[in-house]
């Protein structure tokens, strides 16, 4: 089966839009799903925006992800759930977009996206520039269907034995030769999607997170955003990353962890993940 639009797509309908200045759109999220992760949120959001800067340009570039300053995970999602998704957008040329976004759940917010900036990139060089002004006019009129999404290919992540209880903790994520949402992103130049890789380091923080003490309110630590995400190059199918998260802050409500990507000695990406107590029931 061809998974463009089917694989990794998290936009079916675009709603309203002001060239060069603001656009609103929605994804339902299938039914059958067992999870949404908050990363695939922020991704229906900057796949909204890319929408909206590729309009802009007239289909000649596209965006890729590059810096996003801040991104609150306000509330999570689920399955059958309608995401209400919206990018102001700053400024967007031939060279770069920055804006910023949001998604809602039945008007209540669930992720925030802050001074986020893309490089804008010639878009032959990633897909058919036709196939996307087809798909973008589909947006704009009746949508897409929706279900077509049937949920990510497990991920290799690796999570390595640490002499440093709480301090430091280290894992590897073996990206897959091969996996439908190459076929999404993007059949021409296949990449492995910053947000899957965002995806991960919150797993790794997660991870370091249940070796912290216990907080003084009592409950847990969870993720609630992160900060300074930097992806600095492409991912291709296959390569192997190695990731680092350190305890960077730690009081009695709040930590903050950060994690590095790196291709051998490459950096690769970066973030500061943000964590708050949460209460247990």
């Amino acid at each position: 089966m061809n998974d463009c639009f089917r694989a990794f797509s998290f936009v079916d309908r675009i709603h309203s839009i002001q060239p060069g200045i603001k656009i609103c759109g929605s994804y339902a999220i299938p039914a059958e799903l067992s999870g949404f992760p908050p990363s695939l949120v922020a991704e229906a959001v900057g796949q909204l925006a890319a929408w909206a800067a590729m309009e802009a340009v007239d289909f000649k570039c596209r965006p890729v992800a590059g810096i996003a300053a801040e991104i609150d995970l306000l509330s999570p999602v689920c399955p059958g759930q309608v995401l209400e998704l919206a990018a102001d957008l700053e400024t967007v040329d031939m060279d770069a977009i920055a804006y910023d976004g949001t998604a809602h759940v039945d008007g209540n917010p669930v992720i925030r996206l802050r001074h986020c900036v893309g490089p804008m990139l010639p878009l032959e060089d990633f897909d058919d520039p036709q196939r996307l002004r087809d798909r973008f006019a589909l947006l704009r009129s009746t949508g897409a269907a929706p279900g077509a999404f049937n949920g990510l290919p497990p991920l290799a992540l690796q999570i390595h034995p640490s002499d440093e209880i709480g301090q430091t903790l280290r894992a590897t994520l073996q990206v897959p030769t091969a996996a439908p949402f190459f076929e999404d992103h993007f059949p021409r130049r296949p990449a492995f999607p910053g947000s899957l890789l965002m995806k991960s380091n919150l797993e790794l923080a997660a991870a370091l997170a249940t070796q912290l003490p216990q907080p003084a309110t009592g409950g847990s630590w969870a993720p609630r955003g992160a900060s300074d995400m930097k992806l600095r190059t492409f991912t291709r199918p296959g390569e192997t990353l190695e990731m680092k998260a350190s305890l960077s802050h730690l009081s009695s409500d709040a930590a903050i962890i950060s994690v590095e990507t790196r291709k051998g000695s490459q950096l690769t990406g970066s973030v500061r993940v943000r964590l708050a107590t949460v209460t247990t029931p």
